[in-house]
């Protein structure tokens, strides 16, 4: 930590808030005996879990402990050291194809590194299987390889993982540290940033994406000004579908450059003609294998999208109640406090009703129910009485 600014310094600047988790893994970098073969790295959206991870990676094969500037810092980062495996599904489940893999690169001894480090970044999405099939490597760890996993929650992983796993716990930073950040990263102006570390909750990336993004931003105010507009049957069915439209043509946009050079790297790697009209069978069934996977994915990124959006409309109805209550909390959405203060003259029970409705549909939508149908009985009950 840098004395004069109190802000981590190395590998550790984009951990934000969080001091005693950096205490705590830099001290297992530096004492042998404070180190332990599998890590567990918890925490809200937004937290920095994976950033943790990164972190403490990069400090690990770095000869001067996380300096943040040599080649092994930087390459770890990016993902491309050569003794760190990286899985970061955007599927809806990690496969026990994927964990068997990751199982077999944790024998192998470090190339050019002192530790061989598999990172999973999504380890609540690991199936009851694939937790099995890593379980072996974790109940016999390996010399010098280490496993590295991120979740929301203790909750969310599987019990054989996480009781063989050292539990590191990281908390929502604070706007003001969240908007430090994107000033001194990201060059954005420090009333910019409060107002989008505000909006996001203090969620970093999306905090990031608000702060430059004048789509993200539109987008937001449009899920906004749902609130206490929707009158009518017709009204709550039309927002429905606009919500759930726009979550597919993100998710279409995220995927679509994507999906093509995933299929063309596959064809090359088959050594197969991509301009021929058919495919041999075993062409065609990886391609199939490809596409399932592709459909997967964005099925995800559109529940992930939508969940968003839930989350922001659940915020403006928050801000009513604390403002109808005199409460003397921070407003999340400070830049429309007009909509707030005109949404605060319902009356509580209203107000409460509105966000189990939103709550209500998150729940439904994670349990695989269609999120349209979801949406429009969340839009129903979110309807003014007139």
């Amino acid at each position: 930590m840098s004395p004069a600014t109190g802000v981590e310094s190395g590998v550790w600047a984009d951990v934000v808030g969080q001091p005693e988790v950096v205490a705590t893994l830099q001290r297992a970098v530096t004492t042998p005996g404070s180190m332990t073969h599998a890590w567990l790295f918890t925490g809200p959206p937004g937290s920095g879990r994976s950033t943790a991870a990164r972190a403490f990676a990069a400090a690990l094969q770095c000869p001067d402990n996380g300096c943040g500037a040599c080649r092994e810092c930087r390459t770890v980062i990016d993902g491309s050291h050569a003794d760190l495996t990286v899985l970061a599904t955007q599927g809806l489940s990690i496969q026990v194809r994927d964990a068997r893999e990751l199982a077999v690169a944790a024998q192998h001894s470090p190339s050019v590194g002192p530790w061989q480090v598999i990172l999973i970044e999504d380890a609540d999405r690991l199936t009851e299987r694939a937790a099995d099939a890593l379980l072996k490597a974790l109940e016999e760890p390996v010399a010098r390889t280490v496993w590295l996993l991120c979740a929301p929650s203790l909750e969310d992983v599987i019990i054989t993982i996480r009781s063989r796993s050292r539990h590191v716990r990281l908390r929502t930073p604070s706007i003001e540290a969240v908007a430090d950040l994107l000033e001194r990263r990201d060059g954005v102006p420090k009333e910019q940033g409060l107002l989008a570390a505000a909006a996001a909750q203090s969620h970093v990336g999306l905090a990031k994406r608000l702060a430059k993004d004048d789509a993200a931003r539109g987008r937001r105010s449009d899920t906004l000004n749902l609130a206490g507009s929707i009158r009518s049957l017709g009204d709550a069915i039309r927002a429905a579908e606009a919500l759930d439209t726009l979550a597919k043509q993100e998710s279409a946009a995220a995927a679509g450059e994507r999906d093509a050079a995933e299929r063309e790297r596959l064809l090359e790697q088959l050594g197969a003609d991509a301009a021929a009209r058919t495919q041999p069978p075993h062409v065609r069934s990886q391609l199939a294998a490809l596409e399932k996977e592709q459909k997967t994915r964005a099925t995800r990124i559109t529940r992930d999208v939508i969940d968003r959006s839930l989350v922001d409309l659940m915020s403006i109805y928050r801000d009513a109640l604390v403002t109808q209550t005199g409460s003397r909390v921070p407003l999340i959405n400070q830049d429309h406090r007009v909509q707030v203060e005109t949404l605060a003259q319902h009356a509580p029970e209203s107000l409460l009703g509105a966000m189990d409705a939103i709550g209500t549909a998150r729940e439904r939508i994670d349990a695989n129910v269609p999120p349209l149908l979801a949406l429009e009985a969340m839009m129903i009950s979110l309807r003014v009485q007139v």
